[in-house]
């Protein structure tokens, strides 16, 4: 533990500095990071009247490569970012109490956790999660009170959920278990709480990008233990950083979208005789065109090619990275996008054609950005982001110019992060 009012203190006196730029990457951040830490202190010593505290931290993460690759047993790159939910923790004898922001605090009585009750689709089902898988997998759970400020946007495809349940996850492990619990064991245990207790059928992509940090490839060949690996990419000593645009447009009623692209690639799939189609390759999906046509439609032969093409390219993208080739990256993550646009067709929902906005934010990007850089559908697609990669010095440009669009602020800097969860301040 540590006293909140020295570490304010100390913040203020730029003690840490060195430690929040190792975080965040960013020195121009340094003044936002120090404010941010010592209001969350403040708010948490006003609603919790305690002095002893310990912090934590989690990211929202960013694909890079592997769009839609995932849920047929595929290969991605993803990485963790810059922009994390910071928890303000003290502990409590018998219950959880959690304020985020200004949402509703969250409390929980864990003296009985046969009497924990919670509502799908709620934060606090994933709290609840959270604890429950904690304890069925032999970890200590004990009690505490936690204060969360989240810079990381909702809807706006950093997973900001995954990063909820990696920060529950990490105060857990942190406090009670000696910071024991392993990444990937995090990652997993986020995906059920997301999944059996949340409601929401979401894949592993998310969690593990947030729990391990860094740039990392993933192989989801076996889902249950996939390889995964850091890459280790220093993009702003490359001389570019990831720019996320939000195009505020609504990700309601995409879920037909979302699950028609599992649904026609899993059709092409046994069309050819296999669940997957990681076990097939392009030769075999040009070679049986028609019948894949005739079977589950044009748009299913299209996605199917996209994604055997998307596994290859992450392969490529993680090459190039290793060779320090950026020249052949920012090709790799080009024709990526090209691909989402022609083939995968995640770009805008078929179900309102008259609704573009992330087509419109991509052709606005490709009017100001140079030869050398170039932008993509981020994450699901439909609605929300768009991703460019844009050159240290044309950033505040560019940055500018898409705020013009989309509004103040629609246009976030990214750096790549190298933690994952983590214990900010060990006292």
């Amino acid at each position: 533990m540590i006293s909140a009012d020295v570490l304010i203190e100390e913040l203020q006196a730029g003690r840490w500095d060195e430690r929040l730029t190792d975080i965040y990457v960013d020195t121009d951040m340094l003044p936002y990071e120090r404010k941010r830490y010592i209001n969350a202190i403040k708010k948490f010593k006003e609603i919790f009247g305690k002095n002893d505290i310990q912090i934590y931290s989690a990211p929202g993460r960013t694909e890079i490569c592997g769009n839609h690759t995932d849920h047929q047993n595929g290969q991605v790159l993803a990485a963790a970012i810059n922009r994390d939910i910071i928890a303000v923790v003290s502990e409590n004898m018998g219950s959880i109490r959690i304020k985020s922001g200004n949402d509703e605090l969250i409390e929980l009585d864990i003296n009985d956790m046969d009497t924990i009750a919670y509502e799908e689709g709620t934060s606090k089902a994933l709290v609840a999660g959270m604890l429950f898988e904690f304890q069925k997998n032999g970890y200590d759970v004990r009690g505490f009170d936690a204060y969360l400020d989240s810079d990381v946007p909702k809807g706006a495809g950093l997973s900001s959920s995954a990063a909820f349940e990696i920060v529950i996850g990490t105060i857990l492990s942190g406090m009670f278990n000696d910071m024991e619990v392993s990444p990937v064991k995090m990652a997993f245990i986020g995906q059920t709480a997301e999944n059996e207790y949340f409601g929401k059928p979401c894949g592993l992509m998310d969690q593990l990008a947030c729990s391990v940090g860094d740039l990392i490839y993933i192989k989801f060949l076996n889902n249950s233990a996939p390889q995964i690996s850091k890459v280790g990419f220093e993009l702003e000593k490359k001389g570019y950083c990831i720019c996320i645009t939000d195009t505020a447009a609504s990700h309601s009623d995409l879920t037909k979208d979302y699950a028609a692209v599992r649904d026609e690639m899993t059709a092409a799939a046994k069309c050819l005789g296999k669940d997957k189609l990681s076990d097939i390759t392009a030769d075999e999906i040009i070679e049986n065109a028609g019948n894949i046509r005739e079977c589950c439609g044009d748009r299913a032969f299209l996605r199917a090619l996209h994604y055997v093409s998307e596994n290859n390219r992450v392969q490529k993208a993680k090459a190039a990275i290793e060779r320090d080739d950026m020249a052949e990256y920012i090709k790799i993550i080009r024709d990526s996008g090209n691909s989402s646009y022609k083939y995968l067709q995640n770009v805008y929902s078929q179900m309102d054609v008259t609704h573009q906005s992330l087509s419109i934010a991509m052709a606005l990007s490709e009017q100001i950005l140079d030869e050398d850089e170039t932008v993509r559908v981020h994450g699901g697609g439909f609605a929300g982001t768009i991703q460019a990669y844009v050159r240290n010095e044309n950033v505040g440009k560019y940055s500018e110019y898409m705020d013009t669009f989309f509004g103040k602020e629609a246009c976030k800097v990214l750096r790549i992060r190298k933690y994952g969860g983590l214990k900010v301040f060990t006292g």
